[in-house]
């Protein structure tokens, strides 16, 4: 048995099946880990939410700030963006089976060997001050908020920068925002936690008095492997315990997995069928 983690899809069906391919992957008896973004942007967006769903008992994901972005348009509680895809999954005749299926997704998740955590998945990343343990804690509370009755109260608050610092006093819509923030959308931050969600290009260009979120100095979760994307401009980075995979296939780059046992990195290259023209 193999498991793999694999980058942001982003509705890149055809390199996802691709690379799948080259892995030989069996879903018999391997399995794997997507850290987010699975849908949104690529023109496979249906596919790939179909497929995850067919083989969900070998499969395990984190939800992106794609994903969240998903349900909310498909709720009507938001606009789509021009570049979004995700008319089809609206239209699709199976769409509540597989939002619903989505919607149970969590923030973050752990595996576990002889009961210490072995490695987490989180799309984005985990704020400085937090402890593995405090960040699995707090990515159920934003889980228990998206399977509550009222989740279309979530989804149509979570859209925001602020607060943009974690405090442990913060209550309601303010704590759920900056959990989900720092797990979905985070890149840099200051060493005291402060986030910036503008900024998305290559480290030589973070913006002074920020550094990428896994190289504070004070990290507390700095002792547990963590996997997670969202970050195309920086590419493969293993360092400081954190693994990053998205290679940006979205843009014509690669779509990246990991053997977790083995540390071997398999790349496909971007399909030209999974592009969308305007």
């Amino acid at each position: 048995m193999a498991t793999y983690a694999i980058g942001d899809i982003q509705g890149c069906y055809h390199a996802f099946q691709a690379l799948l391919a080259r892995l030989s992957f069996n879903p018999q008896h391997d399995q794997l880990r997507l850290v987010g973004d699975l849908i949104n942007r690529g023109s496979g967006s249906l596919e790939v939410l179909r497929w995850c769903f067919q083989h969900q008992t070998s499969v395990k994901v984190v939800l992106g700030n794609h994903d969240l972005h998903a349900l909310a348009v498909a709720h009507e509680l938001k606009k789509a963006h021009k570049s979004d895809t995700l008319q089809a999954i609206i239209d699709a005749p199976d769409k509540h089976k597989l939002l619903d299926w989505l919607r149970y997704q969590p923030l973050m998740i752990a595996d576990t060997d002889e009961r210490q955590i072995e490695y987490v998945i989180v799309h984005a990343g985990l704020l400085p001050q937090w402890t593995v343990e405090l960040a699995l804690g707090y990515a159920q509370e934003v889980g228990a908020a998206l399977q509550a009755e009222d989740y279309r109260y979530f989804l149509a608050n979570m859209y925001g920068n602020e607060p943009n610092h974690w405090q442990d006093n913060l209550a309601g819509m303010d704590r759920l925002r900056v959990i989900t923030n720092a797990m979905t959308r985070m890149r840099i931050c200051k060493a005291s936690g402060e986030m910036e969600f503008a900024f998305k290009g290559k480290v030589e260009h973070i913006p002074i008095g920020y550094i990428p979120w896994f190289d504070s100095f004070n990290r507390q979760s700095d002792s547990t492997r963590i996997f997670c994307g969202h970050w195309s401009a920086l590419g493969i980075v293993q360092r400081n315990s954190v693994i990053s995979l998205d290679t940006g296939c979205l843009w014509g780059g690669q779509l990246s997995a990991i053997c977790i046992e083995t540390g071997v990195i398999t790349q496909v290259q971007h399909d030209a069928r999974d592009t969308v023209l305007s």
